[in-house]
């Protein structure tokens, strides 16, 4: 599956969420994840991210889409981490 997550987490866990979504998912800009990820570690992520958070100020999205067939990205200024390709 493809997920895109938010996250805004208070200044102190911010560092450990973004460590945390990175060995699951390719960062796209502050805060923004996206990639393909099996269920098994969407699970483990989600684990992880609640473990981490304050349910009081912080919150965390998830966008899950079986596959992206339908879909087209569209990135307006400067990319903040462009996707390469090697051959």
């Amino acid at each position: 599956m493809f997920v895109i997550l938010f996250y805004d987490f208070g200044e102190k866990r911010v560092g450990r969420a973004l460590k945390t979504c990175r060995k699951y998912l390719t960062w796209v800009q502050n805060s923004v994840f996206e990639g393909e990820i099996t269920e098994s570690n969407l699970k483990k992520l989600k684990y992880e991210l609640v473990a981490k958070m304050d349910k009081e100020v912080d919150s965390l999205i998830i966008y899950t889409f079986a596959n992206m067939k339908y879909s087209n990205k569209e990135v307006i200024g400067i990319e903040k981490n462009p996707q390469s390709l090697f051959l």
